[in-house]
């Protein structure tokens, strides 16, 4: 069926209203402003029902991007309120034990100094407010399901996705088709393993001679404690277990912020070998540890969310513009893994694309490659930034947490970033686990509902929706896999790696398996399409204002 479609026309369409793309819309009308140039048209899309739905982080920033876009950020009343007061690093040695670093040997890129603890939910919904004010045209709850181009193919805009249809594509009642979006350029600012950017990277080659990139899973808890235990502004990190128990890397945070609340959360390096490893139960016995136990006892549990992060780095950042477009924030993979902060560099990244951008449009220019993005990058502190923490990920990923946190200090403590030698990790990390008759179960306690918790009940406090009847938007490439190669190879990691309880495989008597998609519950977090070993699962955009509706994370 052809459908006729309304189009509007912009100077520049942003894909995706996180700190990357509001950063980048701001920056545009500001510039246009200050050259008088007030007729700019800047639109910014946003799959989550409001800005910020769909926002989650720990999150501690670092404030020079901000202070580069708004100076006056404390006068206009921005949300940064708690400031980091003290840093608490420990290793974890196992489910009892473990040990406070020295300040002296922890790396000075984790040293939060001038540093905020925040939530960013509400951070983007304050650059919301900006970008409005600066008459950005905003579009909440309309998601970018397709990429449009000219036919010389370069990129001419994007298409909304349809709302109304049913589980078999037909049109409902309530049937409204999507909106084409054209523009002289378009910035895809989606996050994290953005459906569009992933077939950007692809059509353009844009990852060519370069590592693959890697991915974390982080889950956050937000709780509200006895105020007795309360110490607004401290920031602890830990590794080790209970990680260590499967030879799994990654990290666990838990930051005091104000009104008696804590975010609590534990990011998994998606290079994990064990099948058997679980990262929402990893979180859950986390906090049987009588290290976090006693802060988070007796109080209550607000929220809950999960959302794959880039943590490749530099090694693996693709080439960020092609015609008519470019990538900034996580879509390209900015975040800096050795600071465990990415809101700095993804509005960093957004501001320069969008100086290069307003620049070409003031030239004349539309739909050429804006390439002065790419050597504005690496002109500026972004790239300095990305390059003194490019060895962080990989060297734990090929080390270890003990010998690759060793490394780690050397290089930012004693060489100030500046080791002559780059390691190189090119194991994507869907192809990183071992067979599952042969790896080590995990023993995951059952929750008792009062700290320790089940999926179901985590995804019912994260407002996760989505629109009955509508197409399952995690489309398998061939049905069979999941029980024929997924199944006897790796007990199906699915059931495991996904935080929301998307996938599960039932097997009645007599029956043959059947892998089941719960799609409802899915949290957009992506990691389905990372880990997946076959890559036999590819996450598109379900119908907009679907998906979590996080408060206050």
């Amino acid at each position: 069926m052809q459908i006729e479609r309304e189009s509007m026309e912009f100077d520049v369409v942003i894909v995706g209203g996180g700190p990357a793309g509001l950063s980048a819309a701001i920056r545009l009308r500001q510039l246009a402003i200050a050259n008088g140039m007030d007729e700019l048209t800047v639109c910014v899309i946003e799959k989550g029902s409001e800005f910020g739905a769909h926002t989650l982080s720990g999150a501690v920033i670092e404030p020079r991007a901000l202070d580069e876009l708004f100076p006056d950020w404390k006068e206009r009343g921005a949300p940064l309120t708690v400031a980091a007061k003290e840093d608490r690093v420990y290793m974890l040695s196992s489910a009892t034990k473990g040990v406070k670093l020295p300040s002296s040997i922890v790396p000075t890129s984790m040293h939060n100094e001038g540093n905020y603890i925040v939530s960013l939910g509400n951070i983007v919904r304050w650059l919301a407010e900006q970008a409005e004010a600066l008459e950005v045209m905003m579009f909440p709850g309309f998601a970018a399901s397709e990429i449009l181009y000219h036919e010389d193919g370069s990129v001419r805009g994007v298409q909304t996705g349809d709302m109304g249809v049913n589980a078999k594509g037909e049109p409902k009642g309530s049937f409204e088709p999507g909106y084409e979006l054209l523009a002289k350029y378009t910035i895809f600012a989606e996050g994290c393993r953005g459906h569009l950017g992933k077939r950007l990277i692809s059509r353009f080659h844009l990852d060519q001679d370069k590592d693959p990139q890697h991915y974390g899973i982080g889950l956050k808890e937000l709780w509200e404690i006895d105020a007795d235990k309360h110490e607004e502004g401290v920031i602890m990190h830990g590794s080790g277990w209970p990680l260590s128990e499967t030879g799994s890397t990654g990290g666990w945070f838990l930051y005091f912020a104000e009104n008696n609340q804590v975010s609590f959360g534990l990011v998994v390096d998606l290079s994990y070998h064990n099948p058997h490893v679980s990262p929402f139960d990893e979180l859950q016995r986390l906090k049987l540890h009588p290290l976090i136990r006693p802060i988070l006892e007796g109080g209550k549990r607000l929220s809950y969310g999960a959302r794959a992060l880039t943590k490749g780095g530099l090694n693996s950042l693709p080439k960020l513009t092609f015609a008519g477009g470019v990538l900034v924030g996580d879509d390209a993979g900015f975040l800096n893994a050795a600071k465990i902060k990415g809101t700095h560099t993804a509005m960093k990244s957004g501001m320069l694309a969008a100086e290069s951008i307003f620049n070409a449009i003031k030239a004349g220019r539309s739909g050429d490659e804006v390439v002065e993005y790419q050597t504005a990058f690496e002109n500026s502190w972004l790239f300095e930034d990305a390059h003194q923490a490019r060895n962080f990920a990989p060297s734990l990923h090929r080390m270890g947490t003990w010998m690759g946190g060793a490394f780690t200090f050397v290089e930012q403590n004693l060489l100030g970033g500046k080791m002559p030698l780059t390691i190189h990790d090119n194991t994507p990390d869907f192809s990183t686990l071992d067979k599952a008759d042969h790896a080590y179960k995990p023993d995951y306690p059952k929750p008792d509902g009062k700290l320790t918790f089940d999926k179901l009940s985590s995804v019912f406090i994260s407002n996760t929706n989505h629109a009955e009847d509508q197409p399952c938007h995690l489309r398998l490439t061939d049905a069979s896999v999941p029980t024929t190669v997924n199944l006897p190879l790796y007990a199906e990691p699915a059931q495991r790696y996904c935080p929301a309880g998307v996938y599960e495989v039932v097997q009645k008597d007599g029956e043959e398996p059947q892998f089941v998609i719960n799609s409802q519950n899915c949290v957009h977090c992506k990691t389905c399409d990372i880990k997946d070993p076959s890559q036999n699962i590819t996450w598109v955009t379900p119908e907009g204002g679907g998906g979590p509706n996080y408060p206050n994370m």
